[in-house]
């Protein structure tokens, strides 16, 4: 776990490592804004090739709600240490297990929000056990498998990993085309020099084995159903790794509510920070005491 970061937290946050039962996990932190009463703690879960701060855009307005937020990188993600070539270390259910105790050491019960991987590994966490949760939300996150066109990027990147080092990839993703036409791990909150450092941090067989995971992925929909949560379904207006009518149709399945922030594509986070805010902290506040919110609409 480096002790250089390459992004400083945002206003308000401290980056620190969690230690947990399963080992410590590299986390930024920011509590309720000064005179709001808490309302809740929030564990949010990123993507693929992504990292804790693909959600920085988020804090401040949370915490202007009176949320305290914990971004987590997971193992073997960014800042949090994991084996290089041990892909065992990564299953799905090892990545949940994680899930859970990053939830243990904060004291739960907290609400869970998994960006696109983060929201498959987020729903593997709440199958095995959902009682650490007050909610869970899956932004950008669908029912089963990536698109197909999503799945033969995954396989361009695996087929590089096979043969490439990280730093030997990244000079390959850069030498594609511009951060907009690449997308990926040339994309985020950050300068290039920032997101190289990110990629570098990752371990190889994390991204190999979640990458298989994106594209096998199983529809696991009807036993999350039968879970007591409040569910919610938040994406963009558009997206490439599962098609906004999916997503329409899981949180019909779910009987979840339903987002879908407009000016948005995969990130809404990142895209339209606080409208997503927003639209996360009107999902919980309106959570009660043994009932789900208000009935499901589109924001």
């Amino acid at each position: 776990m480096t002790s250089h970061p390459a992004f400083p937290p945002p206003p308000g946050a401290r980056a620190y490592p969690l230690r947990t039962a399963r080992g410590e996990f590299a986390v930024v932190d920011s509590s309720p804004a000064a005179g709001e009463e808490g309302r809740g703690v929030v564990l949010m879960l990123p993507g693929f090739t992504g990292s804790k701060e693909d959600f920085r855009l988020l804090h401040e307005p949370l915490a202007q709600r009176g949320y305290r937020v914990v971004a987590v990188d997971g193992r073997g993600q960014h800042e949090s240490d994991g084996p290089l070539d041990d892909e065992s270390a990564y299953a799905q259910r090892e990545l949940a297990r994680d899930v859970l105790a990053q939830a243990e050491a904060l004291g739960g019960p907290v609400h869970l929000v998994g960006h696109s991987l983060g929201g498959q590994i987020a729903r593997a966490a709440v199958l095995l056990d959902h009682s650490p949760f007050v909610s869970f939300t899956l932004v950008s996150s669908g029912p089963a498998e990536i698109s197909v066109s999503q799945q033969q990027r995954v396989k361009l990147l695996r087929d590089a990993l096979a043969v490439l080092s990280m730093a030997e990839v990244w000079e390959a993703i850069q030498a594609m085309g511009p951060p907009e036409e690449v997308g990926g791990p040339a994309r985020g909150l950050g300068d290039q020099d920032q997101l190289r450092r990110r990629w570098l941090g990752h371990s190889p067989a994390q991204l190999l084995a979640t990458g298989r995971q994106l594209c096998t992925e199983p529809d696991r929909v009807a036993e999350l159903a039968a879970v007591p949560l409040p569910f919610h379904v938040l994406s963009g207006a558009h997206d490439d790794t599962w098609p906004v009518a999916i997503l329409d149709d899981m949180a019909l399945r779910l009987d979840a509510h339903r987002t879908v922030v407009t000016g948005a594509e995969h990130s809404p986070n990142a895209d339209q920070p606080l409208p997503t805010a927003h639209a996360l902290a009107d999902f919980w506040d309106g959570i009660g005491p043994g009932r789900s919110p208000a009935a499901a609409g589109t924001d």
